[in-house]
C-alpha cells in the first residue's frame, strides 16, 4: 500500500470519528492536525474541493428554513447590519491609514471583515490590482480569526449564558466567513446555525454593492462580480421548503445531510492550513484586523442582547 492511499484512509477514519462526534469546532482542528501530522500534497482532495463541501451543507441547511421564519428573523435587524457593515468597513480604512498600512491590504481586510471574509476579498483583489502576497496576507489573517472564532465563540455564548437565536445573530454580525458563522452556531445549537444562516445572508449581499464602489473609486472596469452562487441556491432552497414543506422526518433526514457536508467542509478547511504562510504576516495588518475585531463582536454582543 502506497503513501498516498494510507492517507486517503487516515482521512476517512478521520472524518468517520468527527460525523461520530458530531462537533464543528473540532472538525477544523482535526483537520489542521491531519495536515500538519501527514503533509498531504496539494493534489490531495481536500486541498482540491476546497470550501465546496461547506457550500454545499449551507444550501442544504436552508431546506430546513421557511420564507416566514426567514422574515420573522432577519426584519428587525436588516437595519443594524446594514450599520454594521458599513461602520466596520470605514473603520477598519481609517485604523489602516492610522497605522500606516498600505492601503490595498487595509482595503482588503476591512472588506473581509465587514462583509463576508475571503469571498469579499477575492471579488474586489482583481479590481483594486491586489499583488497575489497582500491577498494571501490578509485571507490567512482571515483564516486565524474565523478558526479562533469557530472553537472560542460557542465557549463564550455558553458562558454568557445566550439563547440559541441570541447566538446565532451573534456569530452573523461578528465572525467573517459565512462557513465560519454557520461552524460556530452549529457547535452551539442546530437552532443557533438557522439564525445564523439567516443573517449572515444580509451582510453577504452587500458584496455587491461593494464591487460597483470599489470599481468606481479605483475606476477600472471589474473582470467579473462574483457573487457567491452557493447564496443563489440558499435562499432557492429556502423557496423550495416554503412551497413544499418537508416533514418532520424530512428535516432530519435534511438536517442530518447538512451536518455532515458542514461537517466535512470545515475539516477541509483546517487541511489547508499552511505553516510556512504565517511567516507571510507581518505586525500591522494583523493589528487592523484583531483591532476592528475586538470593536465588532462587544458591539454585536450589546445589539443582540438589547434589540
Amino acid at each position: 500500500m502506497c503513501i498516498r492511499d494510507r492517507i486517503y484512509i487516515v482521512f476517512v477514519l478521520f472524518f468517520a470519528l468527527l460525523l461520530y462526534v458530531g462537533n464543528a469546532a473540532l472538525s477544523i482542528f482535526i483537520g489542521i492536525l491531519f495536515t500538519l501530522l501527514l503533509k498531504p500534497e496539494k493534489s490531495f482532495i481536500s486541498m482540491k474541493v476546497g470550501t465546496i463541501p461547506l457550500q454545499i451543507g449551507i444550501v442544504i441547511l436552508g431546506a430546513t428554513i421557511s420564507l416566514p421564519y426567514a422574515w420573522s428573523v432577519s426584519s428587525s435587524y436588516l437595519p443594524w447590519i446594514s450599520l454594521f457593515v458599513i461602520a466596520s468597513f470605514f473603520i477598519g480604512l481609517m485604523l489602516g491609514k492610522i497605522l500606516g498600512i498600505h492601503h490595498r491590504i487595509a482595503f482588503l481586510l476591512s472588506a473581509g471583515a465587514a462583509i463576508c471574509g475571503g469571498t469579499a476579498m477575492a471579488a474586489i483583489a482583481p479590481i483594486i490590482k491586489a499583488k497575489p502576497q497582500e491577498l494571501l496576507v490578509a485571507m490567512t489573517i482571515i483564516f486565524l480569526l474565523n478558526a479562533f472564532a469557530i472553537i472560542f465563540f460557542p465557549l463564550i455564548g455558553n458562558h454568557l449564558e445566550m439563547t440559541n437565536f441570541q447566538f446565532g445573530a451573534w456569530s452573523a454580525l461578528a465572525i467573517h466567513d459565512t462557513s465560519s458563522v454557520i461552524g460556530s452556531a452549529l457547535t452551539y445549537s442546530d437552532e443557533s446555525a438557522q439564525v445564523a444562516a439567516t443573517l449572515k445572508l444580509g451582510r453577504t449581499i452587500w458584496i455587491i454593492p461593494l464591487i460597483l464602489i470599489t470599481n468606481w473609486i479605483f475606476n477600472r472596469q471589474a473582470e467579473a462580480t462574483k457573487f457567491p452562487r452557493f447564496i443563489i441556491f440558499f435562499i432557492l432552497a429556502i423557496v423550495l421548503n416554503t412551497f413544499i414543506g418537508f416533514e418532520d422526518q424530512s428535516l432530519a433526514i435534511i438536517k442530518l445531510a447538512s451536518q455532515s457536508f458542514l461537517i466535512l467542509g470545515l475539516f477541509c478547511i483546517g487541511t489547508q492550513f499552511n505553516a510556512h504562510e504565517l511567516n507571510a504576516i507581518s505586525g500591522k495588518p494583523l493589528m487592523l484586523a484583531s483591532m476592528l475585531w475586538l470593536m465588532v463582536i462587544p458591539a454585536a454582543y450589546w445589539l443582540v442582547i438589547n434589540l
